[in-house]
């Protein structure tokens, strides 16, 4: 199975035959390029057009991140698996605003219930998060549908996401963790950076996967298309972010893994030191290889293949194959 390399040391990244070489504080290492799906830069590093061509060639994704974890860029290689007539699809479903809406609205159902499933997990262990499910699921139940605009329906979403982060102070109740509010930039307490780094490296986790299909990452449905650089990853991130992201969030912080001191601030940003992102990556690969049975195919799948289900489905849904049906947990 193919992995994803994290560099957080500062060094050299470049070719060596058939392999990535990364040289630094950490010695010299070397990575077989096909046992690679994606490169995530954390450290400063150094490189040259002779390696962008390499990972080019060999369709590995290179995602970079500043020195405090904030998300920066990629290096989305020429795409492989261009198929204009997927293109045409997707803008055909994005310029007619029912169908965009239909889609738009599949992934915020998706994102809602997988909140719900996590939120009665906790609740049947003991915390109280009634009022919080009762207020998501209304949400849920009755505002989707009377949403007529996708900006109606993101601010429901909005509505539905605050009451999450409220139950967020009762789930990890006796941690020294708590929340005030969500806020992203920049993040204003300690929660609210493993959130945003988590949500982050989600986000390049389904870009990634994007890249191995026919579907084009500019063209998303819930997020406006427009001038940034990628939409379609962060509509269906939206779906993973409570059950990969914030089952990892809390396990970190359920088992004292992290503490106050793996934070520091600077400025109004408080931010995720080293020690806790390597803590956190090395968490979201365990669960990303974790398994479990898929009732529909019978059979047990990864989480990391269950990305790239997603986005087959999503294919199928645009070549009107078969309607589009959000991954929902059930445990």
């Amino acid at each position: 199975m193919q992995k994803t390399l994290y560099l957080f040391a500062s060094g050299r990244l470049k070719r060596k035959d058939n392999t990535i070489c990364v040289e630094g504080d950490e010695g010299t290492r070397y990575f077989p390029v096909t046992g690679l799906r994606d490169i995530v830069v954390f450290g400063e590093v150094d490189l040259n057009k002779k390696l962008l061509e390499f990972i080019q060639e060999s369709e590995v994704v290179l995602h970079f991140f500043g020195y405090y974890g904030n998300y920066v860029g990629s290096f989305y290689p020429r795409e492989h698996y261009n198929s204009g007539y997927m293109v045409l699809r997707q803008a055909e479903h994005y310029l007619d605003p029912e169908r965009r809406l239909d889609l738009a609205r599949r992934f915020v159902a998706g994102a809602l219930a997988n909140i719900l499933q996590v939120l009665r997990y906790y609740q049947n262990r003991g915390k109280d998060l009634a009022a919080c499910i009762e207020s998501i699921a209304g949400l849920a139940g009755d505002g989707l549908p009377a949403c007529p605009t996708v900006e109606e329906l993101m601010a429901v979403e909005g509505n539905a996401r605050a009451h999450y982060y409220e139950g967020l102070n009762t789930i990890l109740e006796g941690s020294p963790f708590t929340m005030n509010a969500r806020s992203k930039r920049p993040p204003a307490d300690p929660l609210n950076a493993l959130i945003s780094f988590g949500n982050s490296l989600i986000y390049v986790k389904v870009l990634t996967e994007i890249y191995k299909t026919h579907l084009d990452p500019r063209i998303g449905y819930l997020h406006t298309t427009n001038f940034r650089r990628f939409t379609l990853n962060l509509d269906v991130a939206e779906i993973f972010k409570p059950i990969l992201a914030d089952r990892v969030l809390f396990n970190l912080v359920g088992k004292n893994m992290l503490g106050k001191s793996d934070f520091e601030r600077h400025g109004a940003a408080v931010l995720l030191k080293e020690r806790g992102r390597r803590l956190y990556v090395q968490e979201l690969e365990e669960k990303l290889k974790s398994t479990f049975y898929h009732r529909r195919l019978k059979r047990n799948v990864s989480y990391q293949t269950l990305i790239r289900m997603e986005l087959y489905k999503l294919e199928k849904h645009l070549m009107g194959e078969q309607a589009y049906e959000p991954f929902v947990s059930r445990w």
